[in-house]
């Protein structure tokens, strides 16, 4: 049993599934009853779906378990531990036997989330154990220049994972060659795409991995200082990160000559940020860490040549920087055997809405849209019809079905309309209202612009008005026109990213589902059943029994009818809040 370990993860999406009371019970278990093996926390392993998820690894293999409560946690104590006798039906991966899972994990090739769900994030000696601050040590050691660390990020081909897809390499290669007393790195860790938490799983996992990416990229630049600014609402990130950064300070990673290279002085600090969306913009960035508003500043000069404090300054996001250490450590060549001629290595995608298998999932750049979601993410709830996918967050597009076959490719995506934003991919089904997606995504935009521009102030409220009307039922012939000709207006003059791209749900969703438009607009009708303003909520007399309990429960008093006998709703009074359909047990509430 001393061989034995028990190791529960805790990142947030445990954590808010109930991984503290799984890891209390199992810890109390072991307690009661003096057992030996080894009790150890981790972070999200991806599978957010299954969470809570609890490994045992033993003399015969390794058994991760999914959908693990306090009573199962001690089935597992009793059986698997005591018994020597794994629970097969909680399973949800091993190398011992076929799991329903396996397509979830077979498929991925983890760079950027390799040690996540497999250390203690909060312990540095695992970290290295894993191979963590071998590359700053073999640069070190081997002393290798700081044109050749840059040069090794250029020819692996790695693109800034943020969004806008700039080559890391001749980012650097720009800060490097400003020359100042002091210079900055920054890591931007303050995710806004609704839906997307890649950023937030690495932090809480796998702290020390964009630490030395930060210090490599602070040895290239000849950085003095490194801010990560991190969103305040992922509290366990910044704990973790401020665990980190202390190990780091304590084993010489961070401070003055830095494993024994004279001159070379860095360390780093957090700067929580208020989750403005319009903060991923670098300058606005820029501008929040030096204590102003989050506003965009025109450029040039752009922050290569000043940027904090008017000193040269690099920005790099979470997932950019924890893939830093491993090229260095394994070689641009093999990291750029990945992907496609443009696009090399992996990306994370954070799998959420109508899917079966949410979660974290890191391919290789190339596979398709399709792939990842029908094989590694299983598909579609309920069986129903896949409709389409936003990629890129509320700055991305919808992709329809008939281009699910687009692969995952920087120039690919962005044909599309769409974008390959920070790796978030919402996946819509049937019952999904492309009109009301669209304003969602632009209701998020214009609440989150800074203001600074009038086209992005003014010009998507005046895009949401009209998206709202037409939701409503009150759409107008030539709204559809009035949307694109504000949308192209919008993205020419906006000073920053936000106002530019802010318009791409509405373009994409005009482009591929022009006729939901139309239906709203002409027809006064909602395909998808999602706009209650433009539903008809009737009683099909074959149907109803005249229980009553659509009456009953109507807050209008819109349905007549006596008892045992067939109902009916009076449309002047109906408020279409569809408490008749959803309280009605024997489907007799059509909508139309």
């Amino acid at each position: 049993m001393e061989n034995i370990k028990v190791i529960v993860g805790l990142g947030s999406c445990g954590i808010a599934a109930g991984a503290n009371k799984v890891f209390e019970k199992i810890k109390a278990l072991k307690e009661a009853d003096n057992l030996k093996f080894e009790l150890k926390k981790t972070s999200c392993i991806g599978m957010c779906y299954r969470e809570p998820l609890v490994e045992i690894v033993d003399d015969n293999g390794s058994y991760l378990y999914g959908d693990i409560n306090e009573k199962k946690a001690a089935e597992l104590i009793e059986k698997h531990i005591l018994e020597n006798e794994p629970i097969k039906s909680y399973v949800v991966q091993t190398d011992l036997f076929e799991t329903p899972d396996k397509e979830f994990i077979e498929d991925q090739v983890k760079i950027t989330l390799r040690n996540c769900g497999y250390i203690d994030p909060e312990k540095i000696e695992e970290y290295e154990v894993r191979g963590g601050y071998r590359a700053i040590r073999k640069i070190a050691g081997q002393r290798i220049s700081r044109l050749d660390v840059i040069q090794t990020v250029i020819n692996s081909g790695l693109r800034g994972r943020g969004g806008g897809g700039f080559p890391t390499g001749l980012k650097w290669k720009f800060a490097n060659n400003n020359k100042a007393d002091e210079k900055f790195i920054i890591c931007n860790a303050d995710e806004g795409d609704p839906g997307a938490f890649m950023d937030r799983s690495v932090l809480e996992g796998d702290p020390h991995a964009v630490l030395e990416g930060m210090i490599i990229g602070a040895y290239a630049i000849e950085a003095t200082g490194g801010v990560i600014y991190c969103r305040a609402e992922y509290p366990l990130a910044i704990k973790r990160l401020n665990i980190a950064i202390e190990q780091a300070r304590e084993n010489g990673y961070l401070g003055k000559n830095i494993l024994g290279i004279d001159g070379f002085n860095f360390d780093i600090y957090i700067k929580e940020g208020a989750g403005a969306f319009v903060c991923g913009e670098e300058t606005a960035l820029i501008a929040s860490v030096e204590g102003e508003r989050g506003m965009p500043r025109k450029r040039p000069p752009f922050p290569a040549e000043s940027g904090l404090w008017q000193k040269p300054t690099n920005i790099n996001n979470v997932e950019t920087l924890a893939n830093i250490p491993w090229i260095l450590l394994h070689g641009s060549e093999e990291y750029a055997k990945y992907g496609t001629e443009k696009s090399k290595g992996t990306k994370v995608f954070a799998l959420v809405g109508k899917i079966k298998r949410s979660g974290l999932a890191e391919v290789p750049m190339g596979m398709t849209i399709r792939d990842v979601i029908f094989k590694i993410g299983g598909g579609i709830q309920n069986d129903k019809k896949f409709k389409a996918v936003q990629m890129g967050g509320p700055s991305g597009g919808c992709i329809p079905e008939h281009l699910l076959d687009t692969i995952v490719d920087y120039d690919s995506v962005n044909a599309t309309g769409a974008i390959m934003g920070s790796g978030g991919m919402v996946i819509m089904d049937e019952d999904t209202c492309m009109v009301d997606v669209a304003k969602f995504f632009l209701d998020f935009t214009q609440k989150e612009s800074c203001g600074k521009c009038t086209f992005c102030r003014a010009g998507t409220k005046r895009m949401l008005e009209i998206l709202t009307r037409i939701t409503e039922g009150k759409g107008e012939e030539g709204d559809i026109e009035k949307l694109e000709e504000l949308s192209y207006q919008i993205k020419d003059s906006s000073l920053c990213g936000l106002g530019q791209t802010a318009p791409n749900p509405v373009l994409t969703t005009i482009k591929y589902f022009r006729e939901e438009y139309e239906a709203h607009i002409r027809d006064k009708k909602c395909p998808a059943k999602v706009c209650k303003p433009l539903l008809t909520y009737e009683v099909d007399p074959e149907k109803c029994t005249g229980c009553t309990v659509c009456a009953k429960n109507c807050p209008t008093d819109a349905i007549d009818g006596a008892r045992k006998e067939v109902h009916f709703i009076r449309q002047d009074d109906c408020i279409k809040c569809g408490t008749c359909y959803t309280k009605c047990k024997f489907d007799a509430i059509k909508i139309y």
